[in-house]
């Protein structure tokens, strides 16, 4: 059985083993989130000139900051989820959340067909095998129904780049019936089809019918910071938090 990576929630079992199987002893989900603070990290420098034009470059990667919060726990509840931190040794070892805002697209349609026809990319002629890093669209052969929605987040399952676990919001989607005609013509999108724009741009160059998966996309992250603590109350009730930060292989 598979060690548990993911954050124990609603969704993830944990068991006495740490494994992800919901027979074996002592397995349960763990506890849901009383609020989530998600946030876009993108580290900017501005300058503006004597003359007052703006110049703008970012000089670091992007990333999802997350701060979890959770009601009060019981013990049962609790320490399932603080042995998995604990057993990450701080910022040492990553691990991956999913987020309950994010765990199916908007678009109940898209939603349930995506599950098992994921959209997968489609390289324009010009690109050769691949869409190169830095791209914040790219079109998608996609068969099934519906479609994606703004703020839907996606990551990309690359066979050819296994570490490639950023995960991308979405921010516009074109159809074959409603796209923008003065836009890249190379990438419009035809039947079957959309053209995806998402932020932030990719961080990777990415193969050639490359599925997206909108299914309980997992965000890859390390603990924020290198002390973990909890309180608890007179009524035997621990109070905890949890903020993490997205982390590339």
């Amino acid at each position: 059985m598979a060690f548990q990576n993911i954050l124990p929630d609603p969704n993830n079992y944990i068991s006495y083993s740490g494994s992800t199987s919901n027979s074996a002893p002592g397995a349960a989900l763990g506890p849901g989130f009383t609020s989530v603070k998600f946030t876009a990290n993108q580290p900017t420098m501005m300058t503006r000139t004597n003359s007052g034009r703006v110049i703008t470059r970012s000089v670091a990667a992007h990333s999802w900051d997350i701060d979890i919060s959770y009601n009060s726990l019981t013990r049962a509840e609790f320490e399932p989820v603080f042995s998995f931190l604990m057993s990450r040794n701080g910022k040492l070892n990553p691990f991956f959340i999913e987020l309950p805002q994010y765990l199916a697209a908007q678009d109940s349609t898209f939603a349930a067909s995506v599950i098992s026809n994921p959209p997968t990319t489609s390289v324009k002629i010009a690109e050769g095998s691949a869409v190169p890093a830095g791209r914040t669209y790219f079109r998608t052969s996609y068969t099934g129904s519906g479609t994606p929605r703004q703020g839907d987040i996606f990551t990309i399952s690359d066979a050819s780049n296994s570490v490639h676990t950023k995960a991308y919001m979405v921010t516009r989607v074109e159809t074959s019936t409603d796209y923008n005609t003065a836009f890249d013509a190379s990438t419009n999108p035809g039947s079957n089809q959309f053209r995806l724009h998402f932020s932030p741009p990719l961080v990777s160059a990415t193969s050639d019918t490359s599925p997206l998966d909108f299914t309980e996309p997992k965000i890859r992250v390390i603990q924020a910071g290198d002390v973990q603590e909890y309180s608890l109350g007179v009524n035997g009730l621990y109070k905890f938090g949890l903020k993490v930060e997205e982390a590339a292989p």
